[in-house]
């Protein structure tokens, strides 16, 4: 059986459709989230909750304190790790998330030689100036505009090794044989499901944990890269009212997920399915029928 990877944009379904196929396969669920492997980040990154997991072993989160670093290459390494375990106990490692270079540094010969020499910051160039920067060296990049911290990493690792970062990214060997299975639904249903998933993670206490973030002090990478915290915390300091903050959660979440579709569409072969949220079943149905070898 192949490695299972569950990829799609956030509040697709990946989380129940990777429970349903790990008690199919005999399978562990290795997540693919970069904010999920932190501890007390729950709520506003949809971490998978004891009940859901219904007994399925689940690896790789809450492995780290929020005041700890954790990288790509740390993914990498942790996640070969544990899918190489999985696989000699005789089981099917299913990875699900939506990190996509998360998913591409674990499953393609993707290497961070000499990546951290250069760490110019650039903070006195505005992100639009550096974007016809990154343009000028990497054409293809598929880096969004606005994305001024991967637009950074990627001039700094062109300046580095002398070539456009959509060329590692881009890289097509694999190093295992993966299925990749894609969630979808069209546009306006899914950003329905993400503008009420922020009002379900309202009701389950997103201000409370929020908060209990807010008050740590802590304003690193772990904390303000989830969409969820930072925009709670700028309520917090009074700047916005709660109902701003909690528009510009649903506004970033429905651009990230327009985001996650690029970055799959361009750097995986996947094979997507349109979800029936009326009868989830049917969807599962789908994708067991082409992973048993209903292929094409």
């Amino acid at each position: 059986m192949n490695i299972i990877c569950i990829v799609g944009p956030t509040g697709v379904g990946k989380t129940k459709m990777s429970i349903e196929l790990a008690k199919r396969y005999n399978g562990e669920v290795v997540n693919a989230d970069s904010t999920q492997v932190f501890k007390k980040l729950d709520i506003a990154t949809a971490k998978v909750t004891d009940k859901e997991k219904d007994g399925i072993p689940h690896h790789l989160f809450d492995i780290k304190n929020i005041d700890e670093d954790y990288t790509v290459f740390d993914y990498q390494t942790d996640a070969r790790k544990v899918i190489d375990d999985i696989k000699k106990r005789g089981k099917t490692p299913i990875v699900v998330g939506g990190t996509g270079l998360y998913i591409k540094a674990l499953f393609y010969d993707y290497r961070f030689e000499n990546e951290q020499e250069i760490k110019e910051t650039y903070d006195d160039i505005e992100t639009s100036k550096l974007y016809e920067m990154l343009i000028n060296v990497d054409s293809k990049t598929c880096i969004h505009p606005n994305n001024r911290k991967r637009i950074i990493r990627a001039l700094n690792y062109y300046k580095t090794n002398n070539k456009p970062m959509s060329e590692k990214e881009k890289t097509n060997k694999m190093l295992y044989n993966v299925d990749f299975i894609g969630l979808t639904t069209d546009r306006t249903n899914l950003y329905e499901r993400i503008n009420k998933r922020v009002d379900s993670m309202l009701a389950d206490g997103l201000l409370d944990e929020a908060r209990k973030i807010y008050d740590t002090n802590i304003r690193n990478k772990a904390v303000m890269t989830p969409i969820g915290y930072k925009e709670l915390f700028e309520y917090f300091d009074g700047l916005i009212s709660l109902e701003e903050a909690l528009e510009l959660i649903r506004k970033r979440s429905r651009h990230y997920a327009k985001r996650q579709y690029t970055w799959f569409n361009n750097q995986m072969n996947v094979k997507w399915f349109n979800v029936d949220y009326s009868n989830f079943n049917n969807t599962i149905e789908d994708v067991i029928n082409y992973l048993d070898g209903e292929k094409c």
